[in-house]
């Protein structure tokens, strides 16, 4: 008598399910939003500076140029010796964008129309 061994007795496993707890779908959700929340903030940033243009600013002044050695003091006592150096300087870094009163050879600076001669 024979018998014909069709299996080895073990029913075969169906394919296991991957299943997400809930920390598992916060992980994944802020994995995915990271670059758009990050994007977005330099997107924001970046669109809400101020661009300065010559056309829309009604201000008059016109350029000098600075000279080998001459420091923003002396050029603010030669500009308007009769005014205040300090507030001479802070108007031409202001009207300038300058982060600082460091000026260099041959740097030209937009000077308010008040102090030109």
């Amino acid at each position: 008598m024979s018998t014909a061994v069709i299996g080895h007795g073990f029913a075969p496993r169906p394919a296991a399910r991957l299943r997400l707890t809930q920390r598992g779908r916060r992980a994944i959700m802020t994995l995915a939003a990271t670059p758009l929340v990050i994007g977005a903030l330099v997107f924001a940033l970046n669109g809400g500076m101020a661009n300065a243009t010559l056309e829309s600013s009604g201000a008059a002044f016109q350029y000098v140029t600075v000279e080998a050695g001459q420091s923003m003091w002396q050029l603010a006592g030669e500009l308007a010796p009769q005014a205040d150096p300090r507030e001479v300087i802070d108007e031409v870094v202001k009207l300038n964008g300058l982060d600082s009163s460091d000026v260099y050879a041959g740097q030209q600076l937009a000077i308010p129309a008040e102090y030109v001669k």
